[in-house]
C-alpha cells in the first residue's frame, strides 16, 4: 500500500497548525545532528520496492523500507548497494540512510550514498508532492535536487521514494592484516592505490592495518602474493562489525569525534585513541579534548569535525560550524523547500 497520500495530509495539517514535524523512522540515527522538538511523523509504514529490474542496475524503493530487506533482494540477484551503508543492527531504513548520506567502508573507492541517488519523490514544506531526477544518470542544470536531499537529514522535505544505482557483487573478497603504525599505513595505502590492486576498503589503528580486496579469485590470489599480509578468517564479519560500530574501538561510551580529513595528512596532535578508515580520509577520535582544540586542528588541514557521540552539553554544535560564505545558501535552500520551517527545524544547525 502506498501511504504517500496519508503522509501528505499529515504534512498539510502540520503546516496549517504551524506544528514542527520530527521525521521518524526506526530512530537509529537520532544522535546524528541536534535534537528536534515537534510532532513525530512516522515513515516506517511507507515500505516496499516500487520498481526493480536487475538488468538495468536500478532499484526504486519507498523510504520506510528496512535497509536489510533491500539488501537481501539485491543479494538474491547478485547485486549490492555500492556505498555499503551501515544497517545499525538491522534496524536502519532506506530513507534514513539516504537522508543522512550514510556510507560504509567501500566508499573509499566507489563513492558515497549521494553518488548513487538517481531520483526521488518528496513532500516539501508546502505539502506538495514533487518528483526529481529519474532512473538514469544524466547531467542536470542548477541543483541536483535528488542528491541535495541526500545528507539534508529531512530538513528540506520528507523523502517518499528513492531510485538508486546498484552494482554487481564481486566474485570474491579477502581481508589482509599487517602489523604497522599509522604513518607507515598511510604511506603504504597511497602507494598501493597507485597500482591496479583491487582494494575496496581499509582500516588501521596505531598498530595494525587491514585492507579488503574485492574481485575475481585469481586477482585476489595474485594480489595476496604481491602484498603479503595475514589473511583474516572471516572477511565479511570483520567489515560488518566495523560498519555497524561493533568494533572494540567503539565500545567506550566517552566522547567520540568523526573527522573528515585529506587522506594523506599526517596524524593530528590530539590526545586520545584513533581509528582510521577510507585510506585515512575518515578518522575516529576518542578524546576528552575540547571542541575548540579539535576543530582548530581539523580546520588547519581543511577538514571537518563532527561530535559523533557523548555529552552534548560540552559543545555548542554537533556538526562542524558552517563556513560563513555557505550560510546564505543554506538559508535560501531552506526557504525554497520549507518556508515555514516545519521539517526537522534546527536538526543540522540551530538557526536553519
Amino acid at each position: 500500500m502506498d501511504h504517500s497520500v496519508v503522509l501528505q495530509e499529515q504534512v498539510k495539517a502540520a503546516l496549517g497548525a504551524g506544528t514542527p514535524l520530527v521525521i521518524t523512522g526506526n530512530c537509529t540515527k537520532e544522535f546524528y545532528g541536534h535534537r528536534v522538538q515537534g510532532r513525530r511523523l512516522e515513515t516506517t509504514v511507507h515500505t516496499g520496492v516500487v520498481d526493480y529490474d536487475p538488468s538495468e542496475l536500478v532499484v526504486t524503493v519507498r523510504a520506510g523500507t528496512p535497509l536489510v530487506q533491500l539488501e537481501q533482494l539485491l543479494d538474491e540477484n547478485g547485486q549490492m548497494l555500492a556505498f555499503e551503508p551501515s544497517s545499525f543492527g538491522g534496524r536502519a531504513s532506506v530513507g534514513g540512510t539516504i537522508a543522512c548520506n550514510v556510507s560504509g567502508p567501500r566508499r573509499m573507492v566507489l563513492g558515497a550514498a549521494r553518488d548513487f541517488v538517481l531520483g526521488c519523490r518528496v513532500i516539501n514544506g508546502n505539502g506538495e508532492l514533487l518528483h526529481f531526477g529519474g532512473k538514469v544518470i544524466k547531467n542536470v542544470a542548477g541543483y541536483d535536487v535528488s542528491r541535495l536531499m541526500t545528507g539534508a537529514q529531512g530538513t528540506l522535505g520528507l523523502l517518499l521514494e528513492v531510485s538508486l544505482k546498484v552494482l554487481p557483487k564481486p566474485e570474491a573478497e579477502m581481508t589482509l592484516a599487517y602489523e604497522m603504525g599509522v604513518e607507515e599505513s598511510i604511506t603504504m595505502l597511497h602507494r598501493w592505490l597507485q597500482q591496479p590492486y583491487p582494494l575496496s576498503a581499509s582500516c588501521f589503528d596505531e598498530r595494525t592495518l587491514w585492507i579488503r580486496l574485492s574481485g575475481s579469485s585469481a586477482a585476489l590470489a595474485h594480489t595476496h602474493r604481491r602484498l603479503g599480509g595475514q589473511a583474516v578468517s572471516d572477511s565479511e564479519a570483520f567489515w560488518r562489525c566495523l560498519n555497524d560500530k561493533q568494533h572494540e574501538f567503539f565500545g567506550d561510551t566517552g566522547p567520540l569525534w568523526r573527522l573528515s580529513l585529506p587522506s594523506d595528512c599526517k596524524p593530528l596532535a590530539l590526545p586520545g585513541k584513533w581509528l582510521y578508515e577510507w585510506n585515512g580520509a575518515l578518522r575516529w577520535l576518542r578524546s576528552t579534548a575540547s571542541a575548540d582544540a579539535v576543530r582548530r586542528q581539523v580546520e588547519a588541514v581543511a577538514g571537518h569535525a563532527m561530535y559523533y557521540r557523548g555529552d552534548r552539553q560540552r559543545i555548542d554544535t554537533v556538526l562542524h560550524p558552517l563556513d560563513p560564505r555557505l550560510v546564505p545558501i543554506h538559508r535560501r535552500l531552506k526557504q525554497a523547500f520549507d518556508p515555514e520551517r516545519i521539517f526537522n527545524p534546527g536538526r543540522l544547525y540551530p538557526d536553519l
